[in-house]
């Protein structure tokens, strides 16, 4: 069994901090689901680690797309 793919995510915080990581499409899920609950802070696993987020002050989560981006684009 192969290990789960990583993607890269940036997160802005209002006041212009941006925090950029790399998760499993599960710690994206489980992200996404705690902006829409009540609880403030969230400990998002991440490849490196894990960090806790919170949640109140979270401005977007952008995700990567899957594309490469090797070469010149025409």
């Amino acid at each position: 069994m192969s290990p789960e793919r990583h993607i890269r995510i940036s997160i802005g915080f209002a006041g212009g901090q941006l925090l950029a990581v790399r998760v499993t499409g599960e710690a994206l899920a489980g992200l996404d689901s705690a902006l829409g609950g009540s609880d403030r802070w969230f400990e998002l696993a991440v490849e490196d680690g894990s960090v806790r987020i919170d949640l109140t002050a979270v401005a977007y989560v952008r995700v990567d797309s899957d594309e490469g981006r090797v070469g010149f684009g025409a």
